[in-house]
């Protein structure tokens, strides 16, 4: 009978105990104080007094305008910052509310939510340091600037979700963000502010570090847990606003300024690639090339698959519309297709469309490299070659024509304008519609409104604004032609769309046939 407990007791301990002993020991981890008596304060050394050792390892922390003479000391600047930070706090922390509430209204009432609000929100006292900057002189109608920007705030961001009856807290702490962006004010233009769009690229991954506590716990505090949001916040960044990808924030309405018309087609033809990097199991790849246009937020273009192929050919054609050939740069990139997960990206190349001349088809055999840092030691490695045929057509003077859209309508109806045929495109080229906006729209359940355009059987459509009778897109869309649109019908269509859980759809609100 001994025996027997005795087994029973460590079997007891090994289920139930270790189990036990392991939560309580985590949350004595995750919410225990240091003791402020064992905390030592921090020794103060002149710089004279420094070893060549710590005067190295200062080295990082010396401004850029010290080492770099490209740079400028922009103390001035770093004052007016710090005086405008509490202003600047409270109408960005305005903004991040209004922005983000729609999206928080779109899951209350979901997966048991009730509700997701903001009790706390700002950024802290301290503001961000510019620690140098460098601006650019350049031909083109833009300014560019690269600041160097370092913030250690301390923000008081408290979000609470009301799940079922229970509160949850989740509070961002000790911020830090150290990046250098390349800022491009373009295109300059006599409305103020003086430019129509800010353009935002960061020319090296970004230093982002942060905590998060749940319930007043630092869930950062979990072993791997730390180094895996790290890794999927360096992940995405790199892969959205890293150069010569970029992010545009539209200062001045489209409507104000002029718009940059395009003014030719690259027609590309992807022909094969050879000797790519083996990235499945088997040792082989399934290629496929994805190319765009800098400066355009279309869709990336795609080409077909090739299975277990390291040297692809494909012989595929694509179209793409040009606005600023002397600027723009084709972006050619090779993925290996992954039936799970995400694609790996086997190499890529850029090609400036300035290097090519008008009318002329020119072939280009690219090295594949791993990114655009050419200095980087590890674009040494060979990962192959892609084929490329090039030809840049401009539109003809007295053939470009740009169609804007602005119609108003109340309730439902339709409504038909002809074109006469003198003033059709004496050959295929580009149609492109701007849609601004529509008045005194109403659906029949809900006001959310947004606009179809059907070509030929190639479907547009505007984004949704909630709420509203009198919606404002502001919005290009481009139909490639192949001969010219004679006697062409536009389908636009005014749709609503219901947002969280209700009986109705959509609705129909405006309908419009447009005939060219």
């Amino acid at each position: 009978m001994g025996f027997l407990s005795s087994v029973l007791g460590v079997l007891g301990f090994g289920f139930i105990g270790l189990p036990i002993g392991l939560l309580v020991g985590f949350f004595l981890f995750i919410y225990s104080k240091p003791n402020d008596d064992q905390i030592e304060e921090p020794l103060v050394t002149p710089l004279c007094e420094l070893d060549t050792i710590p005067l190295f390892d200062l080295l990082p922390e010396i401004p850029l305008w010290v080492k770099n003479p490209d740079y400028e000391r922009v103390d001035w600047l770093n004052r007016f910052l710090s005086d405008m930070w509490p202003y600047l706090d409270k109408a960005i922390c305005a903004n991040v509310r209004t922005t983000a509430q729609p999206i928080f209204d779109e899951y209350s009432g979901k997966f048991k939510i009730e509700s997701i609000e903001f009790e706390n929100l700002t950024l802290g006292t301290l503001p961000p340091t510019i620690y140098g900057i460098r601006v650019y002189e350049t031909n083109e109608n833009q300014l560019v600037m690269e600041p160097a920007l370092r913030w250690a705030g301390n923000p008081n961001i408290v979000l609470v979700l009301k799940l079922l009856s229970f509160r949850i807290t989740v509070q961002l702490v000790d911020l830090q963000i150290f990046a250098a962006p390349r800022i491009t004010l373009k295109p300059l233009v006599p409305t103020f502010p003086c430019f129509a769009t800010m353009v935002v690229s960061l020319m090296e991954r970004p230093h982002v570090d942060f905590g998060i506590k749940i319930l007043g716990g630092d869930i950062m505090s979990i072993p791997g847990l730390y180094q895996f949001i790290q890794k999927c916040i360096t992940k995405y960044v790199a892969g959205i606003y890293i150069w010569p990808q970029t992010y545009e924030i539209p200062i001045l309405d489209a409507s104000s300024v002029a718009i940059k018309k395009p003014v030719g087609i690259l027609h590309v033809k992807v022909v094969r690639a050879s000797k790519l990097l083996k990235k499945d199991f088997l040792g082989t790849s399934d290629p496929y090339v994805k190319l765009s246009l800098t400066g355009e937020k279309l869709p990336w273009k795609k080409t077909t698959v090739k299975k277990k192929n390291l040297n692809p050919e494909w012989n595929e054609n694509f179209k793409l519309v040009v606005k600023e050939p002397e600027s723009q740069i084709l972006q050619l990139q090779v993925f290996d297709w992954d039936k799970v997960g995400g694609h790996d990206r086997l190499g890529m190349q850029l090609v400036p469309l300035k290097l090519l001349t008008p009318h002329e088809t020119k072939e280009f055999t690219l090295d594949l490299l791993k990114h655009t840092n050419i200095s980087d030691p590890k674009d040494m490695k060979q990962r192959g070659k892609i084929v490329v045929e090039l030809t840049y057509v401009p539109f003809k003077e007295d053939s470009i024509k740009f169609s804007s859209v602005s119609k108003k309508y109340s309730r439902k109806g339709s409504g038909n304008d002809q074109s006469s045929d003198e003033e059709a495109l004496s050959g295929a080229g580009l149609l492109s519609v701007l849609v601004q906006g529509a008045e005194d729209v109403e659906g029949e359940n809900h006001n959310n409104p947004y606009a179809i355009i059907l070509y030929k059987g190639d479907k547009k459509r505007t984004k949704m604004i909630r709420k509203t009778r009198d919606p404002a897109w502001n919005e290009e869309f481009q139909f490639m032609l192949d001969e010219p649109p004679l006697h062409e019908k536009i389908h636009i269509e005014v749709m609503s769309k219901r947002t969280g859980i209700r009986f109705w759809s959509k609705v129909s609100a405006t309908t419009l046939i447009l005939v060219y």
